[in-house]
């Protein structure tokens, strides 16, 4: 358990897999959470769950690539508590072949994935950049690095958001606020499927308590020192030495 009382976390896509798994970790840890995410039956049911265990926290249903529910959700998170951490994790798994891929998917993924991130990046700074301290950690992807067939759309999404984070990183670096990326692997949630999100883990998949996890230590270290990528994965999946 990592000591989070300092901090007041905005998570998005917090009602299941590696968010859900986040807010729980965070909340184990004594931070104060904002849970936001589509599902508002999924969020009640999160909150009862963790106030039962004694956590403070706030939920607010937010489509996150909607530019004036992103704003809303951080005007009503700096009225619970001001924001000291941002874990931007919603996100949608795409599996299209390229000739196959349209405008409407491309935009749908890329708003998701990209410009979600961008959107609730920005108003993390703002609302961070007035009191000289702040954190932001983006979810992304190992096809940030290695790319899978028929995921266009997915891996430029994912490769766009190491490029936001680092800008965030650098920008953030003269008020204080850190920005950093982790790449999970296969991770056993809803996005890979119902079949998989019911199996047991093996050496290709993990668990998304593992992912959370270390997110909690990223977030645990001292504000003046950054964990700026972290790239986790199960031991057998293929990645290295691929070719």
């Amino acid at each position: 358990m990592h000591d989070l009382s300092r901090h007041t976390a905005v998570i998005t896509g917090a009602s299941s897999g590696i968010g859900a798994a986040v807010a729980r970790a965070f909340a184990a840890g004594g931070a104060k959470l904002v849970l936001a995410a589509r599902r508002q039956d999924r969020l009640e049911a999160l909150a009862r769950e963790l106030e039962g265990e004694g956590g403070e926290l706030m939920i607010r249903p937010t489509d996150v690539t909607s530019e004036d529910d992103v704003v809303g959700l951080f005007a009503a998170a700096e009225a619970f508590s001001p924001v000291t951490l941002l874990v931007a994790n919603a996100g949608v798994v795409s599996h299209m072949p390229t000739a196959d891929c349209t405008m409407a998917h491309w935009n749908e993924v890329i708003g998701v994935n990209l410009t979600a991130a961008f959107l609730c990046g920005r108003e993390a700074f703002r609302a961070m950049k007035p009191r000289g301290r702040g954190r932001i950690i983006n979810i992304g992807s190992l096809s940030a690095q290695m790319p899978r067939e028929n995921t266009i759309a997915y891996t430029a999404s994912k490769y766009g958001l190491e490029g936001i984070t680092r800008s965030l990183a650098l920008d953030g670096r003269a008020h204080g606020i850190t920005a950093s990326i982790i790449h999970p692997g296969s991770t056993i949630t809803e996005l890979m499927g119902e079949q998989t999100n019911t199996r047991p883990p093996s050496d290709k998949t993990m668990e998304a308590t593992h992912v959370a996890n270390l997110i909690a230590m990223m977030a645990a270290v001292p504000d003046e020192v950054n964990l700026l990528t972290a790239t986790m994965l199960p031991i057998a999946q293929p990645y290295l030495g691929r070719g």
